[in-house]
């Protein structure tokens, strides 16, 4: 009987290390909404990071989240440097930025080390602008044993959503 378990366990979890093998050495996450507001009122929002934290999903769900901003205020080199319970730690830096885009490095260090690539992207759409939110990057063996228990897309977009639900209504608002 025990020599059964020990063999259903071993063939577990081969067949979860196979299936992850077998899964895409990148990731992208991205979501999008149409906001009644020109594309430079939501590039502000974006491109200065003490604004950006205002309607930040990932900042504002998580009470123990402490940062630090480093650099400019906004644009190229700005950065901020978090931690926190939820959020983990790392820090967001904007690499470039275009009236039609903002691009970022977001770096984290916990709760799992990775190097990911941030992009907003701003489209007019007559008197409204169509924002999306993206995030790709790596998916290391460990991430892809991960992702099969973890729907990233879901986890991530989830908040991406939230996020861009945040920062529609700050837009219209002001």
């Amino acid at each position: 009987m025990l020599k059964t378990v020990a063999l259903v366990a071993v063939l577990a979890i081969g067949g979860v290390l196979l299936y992850a093998a077998t899964r895409p050495d990148t990731f992208r996450v991205a979501r999008s909404t149409t906001v009644k507001a020109p594309p430079a009122k939501l590039h502000a929002l974006i491109n200065d990071l003490h604004q950006f934290n205002t309607w930040n999903p990932f900042e504002k769900g998580d009470p123990q989240a402490r940062g630090e901003y480093r650099g400019p205020a906004a644009g190229p080199g700005a950065a901020y440097h978090f931690a926190g319970g939820k959020s983990g730690s790392g820090s967001l830096r904007i690499l470039e930025s275009a009236p039609t885009h903002v691009r970022m490095e977001l770096h984290m260090l916990q709760p799992m080390e990775a190097l990911n690539n941030v992009q907003f992207t701003l489209q007019p759409q007559g008197d409204a602008t169509e924002v999306t939110w993206s995030m790709d990057g790596a998916t290391p063996f460990l991430g892809k044993v991960l992702h099969v228990f973890i729907d990233m897309d879901r986890m991530v977009g989830s908040q991406f959503e939230s996020g861009l639900a945040d920062l529609k209504q700050r837009a219209e608002r002001t």
